[in-house]
């Protein structure tokens, strides 16, 4: 292993990297402006926050669904005929919601429809990524996908409220499909005909072959290890944030509850960025334990109830931990086989969403018989303690 770490021109100099780069960013940004945009339309129409948020958060319910039913497609049929088939799902159920004047249940349907597959472009999309990046610059992708995917995250939304002034839900919404028509486009004309990675002549259904791989992926040590620490200390870390709001109303201002999301959003893309491009790969291999423990181990401070101030340095200190997970996924890409990657990494992918929403919900119920400062200092001891028993994974 080279003790150089990757560059940026490294990476952007592969044609086929900067193309799915440029799909990742076009598709988080028109979800979320289409997810807003739809989430208004939703509540002008029924004056319901339930309803609302329930569309709100359609898209990502389906997730565990098409994790365990359809991650096999993403090594069975090639990448640029499977991405374009996404791409061109989204962009017609886009386009259907914007026309409008469909039912609840409709809308959900087709949002669920789209959902489904998520898993499975992503799942694709990482696959790919250690064939064209050989070395440590799989891991300066990698720490660029989630940075981007983050910072495209909040720019769709921030621009979907400024479009919604100016366009209204339905003009929004078709802006959206814009996006996800140039996707299509790209898909089609810049990704390469590569053939699929999964073994030949297996004929069996899409979901046998997701319960078959992800049975023994699970049941193999080193894989389960590696998957495991990919998850648990990520989603026993994330339920913090879920208590930012009652912290911040504990503080006198529930508002704050922005700055301590955004300090965290921004710990978490400076962790991405050091670890990723600034810590050469021998040292990044021996900082993965202690990062893994930074990621809940400034929690336990808040069972002090510290100030504003120190509670987002804390939590952004916090996040920046969350650049372990890249030597976790670079060792998760060497340990399992080529025909098989597409799926290891959306299960990795799936577990990290669900977990997040697992993690949450427990931390809100926790918070219901704790002071937030405490909930969120259980979060992070938590934190500490899965990393140490996942030691033997985390430590090489």
């Amino acid at each position: 292993m080279s003790d150089s770490p990757a560059r940026y021109r490294d990476v952007f100099g592969v044609p086929e990297f900067r193309t799915l780069f440029s799909l990742q960013t076009l598709q988080v940004a028109g979800d979320s402006i289409r997810t807003i945009a739809l989430s208004v339309q939703i509540f002008e129409r029924t004056g319901s926050p339930a309803a609302a948020a329930l569309v709100f958060a359609a898209g990502f319910l389906p997730y565990v669904a098409g994790a365990a039913l359809l991650l096999s497609l993403a090594d069975r049929v090639p990448s640029r005929r499977l991405l374009t088939g996404i791409h061109l799902l989204r962009l017609v159920v886009t386009a259907v919601l914007a026309v409008g004047g469909l039912p609840l249940p409709v809308v959900l349907a087709l949002l669920v429809a789209a959902g489904l597959f998520a898993p499975v472009g992503g799942a694709t999309v990482q696959a790919r990524l250690p064939a064209l990046l050989p070395g440590d610059g799989y891991v300066l992708g990698r720490s660029l996908f989630t940075m981007t995917s983050a910072g495209a995250q909040i720019a769709g939304q921030a621009a979907g409220g400024l479009l919604l002034a100016v366009l209204a839900p339905a003009g929004t919404l078709w802006l959206a499909a814009a996006t996800a028509a140039v996707a299509v486009v790209l898909a089609r004309l810049r990704l390469p005909d590569v053939p699929a990675r999964g073994a030949p002549g297996r004929s069996s259904g899409a979901a046998r072959e997701t319960w078959r791989v992800n049975r023994l992926l699970l049941g193999d040590r080193t894989t389960r290890g590696l998957l495991l620490a990919g998850w648990l200390p990520i989603s026993l870390a994330v339920g913090s944030e879920g208590l930012a709001v009652p912290y911040a109303g504990g503080l006198g201002d529930p508002d704050a509850a922005g700055l301590l999301l955004s300090a965290a959003a921004a710990g978490m893309l400076a962790g991405n960025l050091v670890v990723g491009r600034w810590v050469r790969p021998e040292l990044r291999e021996r900082l993965t334990l202690p990062l893994a423990v930074l990621t809940g181990a400034p929690l336990v401070a808040f069972a002090l109830a510290p100030g504003l101030a120190v509670a987002c340095a804390l939590m952004a200190a916090g996040t920046f931990g969350l650049g372990y997970e890249l030597t976790v996924q670079r060792r998760l890409v060497d340990a399992v086989p080529e025909e098989i990657r597409g799926q290891a990494m959306g299960l990795s992918n799936s577990g990290v969403m669900t977990g997040q929403a697992a993690g949450i919900g427990a931390a809100g119920a926790l918070g219901e018989v704790l002071a937030p400062g405490h909930a969120i200092a259980v979060c992070g001891a938590a934190t500490v303690v899965a990393c140490l028993a996942l030691a033997r994974h985390l430590r090489r």
